[in-house]
């Protein structure tokens, strides 16, 4: 969750370091810091809070120095303060250390170092392996690491520098995302893409148990054996402005208007007429045959996704569906087997519980397709198949764009097991293709309804609780509209299946409450209809979201927003964007950091 750069060349290492920081920041913001070598010597500089308040203090005190390991954290332990930010050095500085990751061993380790004389400065895992570091240090700062690997119980991602060898960087993956770039006459490490793109768009992918070893001129790749290893250069194809917000005032906002486009990306070339396609998928129709349990397996808003999925799968290929948080997967003793096709759903495909899921249900003869954003990343690698949601890079912390490519590639998958199974006919697959082909234009006209979505914000930024309403999928979308609000927002709500209201959650409305129904779906829409009434009597004030053809509605609630008249099976991805822009603007009108909110980062690679 971390955000580890580096950085070795003939450039001031200082500059680059805080360029990558800053592209890094969603990954984590309650500190940062950045070591350089000079000389021979380690200076360490490192502040809390955001990254601003490093690059302040470093305009007026600069660190100097060609080579250079740089962190942006997400706290795990101990709390947020200068001295908790990495880097982590050991005894006068000799060995300097940025770790994505937790070490589960650290305690003890750090009770025999204590009792070899190091002293701790900190409340984090990570100095234990700086003076681990030291303590076996050999002269050689490669074989040092080794060592020290076989004694390091978790998951990490590590840049190290060495005083004593400042002619190079180590980088050491397991378990946490690292990559190092590759540049003429200097080179680079860093936990994401978006940090060094305006240097490079050539990087290898480390793979688990891979070390990198970093000079200026020259990079080389050992696997956990200590073998070299010839890696291909992966030939990253976005743009640097894809990382940049482009005249917005937040990622966010950039992300949401970029979700028609987005759209576009994740069917163009697999949904045609009455078929869909996916070039280069290995499931096909003599596997399906064997299939008698699909399990999806994802986190947050990726899980919501998951469950739009389910009602997917079961609907158009008629197969039993399964979905779980793939942070209690691995922990209720599942029940796979080689019949079993696991899906799991990850927009950075670095998600450590997904990953855990991902390699335990292979273990246990699972089928695995992975549907990711990431390009390369360790989902994608290590699922058998993999569908990329083409999102392009998303920076703010709550995803959108990813979100309702998700919903798109879960509706295309299912009508693609529906073809390969024979469930699916030619009608419904001719109907669900042309809902997804007009869905860039259904998020263009919700997008164009932000004024009203503002003053509905402005009017109601100082309220503590929010409810939403659904049935069949607007519950799924209901579900994700509260994540949202939660996430950037900080107000508190929850979202319930509407039939589920006078069994508890009812209690909860008094006066004024706001409760927020979503009523697309035609066949329960007068059940959604009988629920508004209830919260109604019980005087809440109700914002219900409806296709056009039921704007009568007005007449029983306090204010309607509309989608075009749709296939109901298609209105997951308008209606979401409904409430993507709600938490949106009610953040903006509470004055919170929309793109970095409290406690949260983009990428949870630890458990």
């Amino acid at each position: 969750m971390c955000g580890i750069v580096g950085y070795i060349g003939d450039k001031q290492a200082q500059e680059v370091l805080l360029e990558g920081l800053s592209r890094l920041e969603y990954r984590g913001y309650d500190s940062a810091g950045i070591a350089t070598i000079e000389n021979g010597v380690i200076r360490v500089e490192k502040k809390k809070g955001r990254l601003k308040n490093l690059e302040d203090f470093l305009a007026k005190e600069p660190l100097a120095g060609n080579v250079g390991i740089g962190h942006t954290r997400w706290a795990t332990h101990g709390v947020p303060s200068d001295v908790n930010a990495h880097p982590h050095c050991s005894l006068n500085n000799e060995i300097a250390v940025v770790h994505n990751g937790i070490i589960e061993n650290y305690m003890a380790l750090k009770e025999e170092l204590i009792g070899l004389g190091h002293q701790f400065i900190s409340d984090t895992d990570t100095e234990v392996i700086a003076h681990l570091l030291n303590e076996l240090y050999t002269g050689d700062i490669v074989e040092t690491i080794q060592m020290a690997l076989k004694r390091l119980r978790g998951s990490y991602a590590l840049g190290v520098l060495c005083a004593n060898e400042p002619d190079k960087i180590i980088a050491v993956r397991k378990d946490s995302p690292l990559i190092v770039g590759l540049g003429q006459g200097e080179n680079f490490i860093a936990s994401d893409i978006p940090a060094i793109l305006k240097y490079t768009k050539n990087v290898y992918l480390l793979d688990n148990g891979e070390m990198a070893i970093l000079t200026k001129n020259d990079i080389k790749i050992l696997n956990a054996k200590g073998e070299t290893v010839n890696k291909e250069v992966f030939v990253v194809d976005w743009d640097p402005g894809d990382a940049e917000k482009g005249g917005y005032d937040h990622f966010m906002m950039k992300e949401m208007m970029e979700q028609p486009k987005a759209m576009n990306d994740a069917i163009t070339g697999r949904c045609s007429g009455n078929s869909v396609s996916f070039s280069g998928l290995h499931l096909d129709s003599e596997m399906m045959k064997h299939i008698n349990r699909i399990q999806i397996v994802a986190c947050g808003t990726a899980y919501h996704a998951g469950m739009v999925g389910k009602y997917y799968f079961e609907k158009f290929a008629r197969v039993s569906v399964e979905i779980e948080a793939a942070s209690e997967y691995r922990y209720k003793n599942p029940i796979v087997d080689k019949n079993t096709l696991l899906i799991v759903i990850s927009q950075s495909g670095e998600t450590a519980d997904t990953l855990a899921a991902i390699r335990l249900a292979k273990d246990k003869g699972a089928w695995v397709l992975a549907v990711t954003n990431v390009v390369g990343s360790s989902i994608a690698r290590e699922a058998q198949d993999v569908i990329y949601t083409n999102a392009g890079p998303e920076i703010a912390v709550a995803s959108t764009k990813a979100y309702v490519t998700q919903v798109g590639c879960m509706l295309l998958l299912a009508s693609y097991l529906g073809q390969l199974n024979g469930k699916l006919g030619k009608n419904d697959a001719a109907r669900l293709c042309h809902g997804l082909s007009i869905t860039s234009g259904l998020i263009e006209t919700v997008l164009d309804n932000q004024d009203k979505i503002k003053k509905f914000a402005d009017a109601n930024h100082e309220i503590y609780d929010l409810f939403y309403l659904g049935r069949g999928l607007d519950y799924c979308t209901c579900l994700e509209g509260s994540l949202k609000l939660k996430e950037i927002s900080y107000i508190h709500s929850e979202a319930y299946a509407a039939g589920e209201l006078k069994h508890g959650p009812i209690a909860l409305i008094d006066e004024g409450t706001i409760v927020v129904a979503v009523c697309t779906q035609e066949h329960v829409f007068e059940k959604m209809l009988s629920n508004i009434k209830e919260v109604k009597a019980r005087g809440a004030y109700v914002l219900a979201i409806v296709q056009q053809a039921h704007e009568e509605i007005a007449s029983e609630v306090d204010e309607v927003w509309t989608i075009p008249n749709m296939d109901d099976d298609i209105t997951p991805i308008p209606t979401v964007v409904y409430l993507q822009l709600l938490a949106y603007y009610l953040a903006v009108a509470r004055d919170c950091d929309v793109d970095k909110p409290k406690n949260l980062a983009k990428s949870v690679t630890v458990e």
